[in-house]
């Protein structure tokens, strides 16, 4: 009898073991609010994390696009300028192989690259900048636009410093880092991929795959 039961609890775990293991919600990001609120008598409360605000860009082709042109997708996004001497031309790199890596979930992903510089950052500059670095894929975006909303977005909502800096080099100054967001427009994470020194962090790179891996995975639920 007791081999029996044996192979029944190792029939079990081996069906267990074999199953393919869910991904893992990623944490929502940013200052919340707490809501509270009564239901049947018994105080209730709501955490209410921000989402990304609307806005508009004009993109490389010269057309204004918003974020409900990206809406359902996950959005990997970047605040750089064209002519930064230092960090930028590092952080594309890494983008390009972002792109790469995660190919086979293209319709569900948008690269999106924020210009902090939009007056030197025209248009036709943007796509000059695409064609110099061998940028060809669908679902990388470049957006420029009203300079002052920009920095406030991306350090307000998408938790990423960029602005002014006399001292820096090219006049901005700009973390090295990527936010990713959901689908829904909640940010789920921040990745530092490019470190001050002009390094790649590999940890924070192989960080943000992973996450992006899973988040596909929950969301779409894709193999």
């Amino acid at each position: 009898m007791n081999r029996v039961y044996a192979a029944l609890f190792l029939f079990g775990y081996l069906l267990v073991s074999c199953q393919p293991s869910k991904p893992i919600p990623l944490p929502k990001l940013g200052n919340y609010d707490l809501v509270y609120y009564n239901k049947n008598g018994i105080q209730c409360i709501d955490t209410v994390y921000p989402k990304i605000p609307a806005f508009n860009y004009l993109n490389e082709d010269s057309i204004w696009v918003s974020n409900e042109n990206f809406k359902n997708k996950i959005w990997i996004v970047e605040f750089f300028f064209a002519n930064c001497p230092t960090i930028c031309p590092i952080m594309n790199q890494q983008l390009k192989k972002l792109v790469n890596e995660t190919d086979k979930y293209k319709k569900h992903i948008q690269f999106l690259s924020f210009s902090i510089d939009p007056k030197k950052d025209t248009p036709s500059k943007l796509t000059e900048f695409k064609h110099r670095n061998g940028i060809s894929a669908k679902n990388w975006t470049f957006l420029t636009g009203d300079e002052a909303t920009t920095h406030t977005l991306g350090i307000k909502h998408f938790l990423t410093f960029a602005g002014r800096d006399s001292l820096s080099a090219g006049g901005y100054a700009h973390s090295g880092s990527f936010t990713l967001v959901d689908r829904a427009g909640y940010v789920r994470g921040v990745y530092a991929v490019t470190n001050f020194d002009l390094t790649v962090n590999q940890e924070e790179y192989k960080r943000l795959l992973n996450d992006v891996n899973n988040l596909i995975k929950y969301e779409y639920h894709a193999k």
